[in-house]
């Protein structure tokens, strides 16, 4: 149906641009079999999660894959508030006309790029129920409110991210969603590769506070099972590395990164201020 007659019944199809394929390779350093995986996953157009802690590198394994595949990404960042018209699109307004705007599912859809839900968990169920006909034999999505069903380009794929350690009894997935896709296990990588990852990152740093840098961050996951939250990730030491590369003696360094935005108790500040002591003083 044309745009021309979509304006006379006061209906028009928003025009969006396609999701553009990244350029360059985003920097990924292999922890397993994981592309190997990725790419079987792919070329059967199965949906793929994506397990592991916060800071792991479950992102940027993604940008790589859809670089190395060629194919867009676009991601969504899951919150509470999430609904599925967030997801698929809505009927808006403009003038005396009302138009339709495709939501990122959407135009993932129907342009084959790769749609990533971030933090899945963290979205509303009934947000999420708009995928499970993406993730089995039928691939297709359903706009209810449009009337419309339209079957997934064959290049798109649907990935999830998923954090085992959020899970609580109200926030977790349902094993019937789980069975729906194809499961990747992160985790932290090995001392070797995580100070690579980080002399990369953060050209200019010296390999020898690179390498106090992994120390403190593997002694500091040992206080997961003692109060906190979350483990001091990759993430917090290559912010550790660029405040050092920018003139912070370290040990500030690494209690702006790794201290103070993951505790507020006081002996568990206390704890984490003694390991980057023992490594840096």
């Amino acid at each position: 149906m044309s745009n021309a007659v979509n304006r006379q019944r006061g209906v028009e199809h928003d025009i969006v641009q396609p999701p553009q394929v990244a350029a360059a390779a985003p920097y990924y350093e292999p922890q397993a079999n994981e592309i190997a995986v990725f790419e079987a996953a792919a070329r059967r157009k199965l949906p793929v999660m994506l397990k592991g802690p916060t800071g792991c590198g479950k992102t940027r394994f993604l940008e790589y894959m859809a670089w190395r595949l060629k194919r867009a990404l676009v991601t969504v960042s899951c919150h509470e508030d999430l609904t599925s018209s967030d997801l698929v699109g809505r009927f808006l307004l403009e003038g005396a006309q009302t138009v339709w705007q495709d939501g990122p599912l959407t135009r993932a859809v129907k342009a084959g790029a790769i749609c990533y839900l971030d933090e899945i968990v963290e979205a509303r169920t009934d947000s999420t129920v708009v995928i499970h006909s993406l993730t089995d034999h039928r691939r297709k999505l359903t706009l209810e409110k449009k009337g419309e069903e339209i079957d997934a380009h064959d290049d798109f794929l649907l990935v999830i991210s998923y954090n085992p350690g959020y899970q609580t009894v109200l926030k977790d997935l349902k094993p019937s969603t789980k069975q729906r896709f194809i499961g990747l296990t992160f985790d932290f990588p090995t001392p070797e590769i995580e100070k690579k990852i980080i002399m990369t990152e953060v050209p200019g740093l010296p390999g020898d506070i690179a390498t106090k840098l992994v120390a403190t961050g593997n002694k500091a996951r040992g206080l997961k099972d003692h109060g906190l939250d979350e483990v001091t990730s990759t993430r917090a030491l290559v912010y550790a590395a660029n405040l050092i590369v920018a003139g912070l003696p370290p040990v500030e360094a690494c209690r702006a990164a790794m201290v103070h935005p993951m505790t507020d108790d006081i002996e568990l500040s206390a704890a984490l201020s003694e390991i980057i002591s023992a490594h840096f003083d």
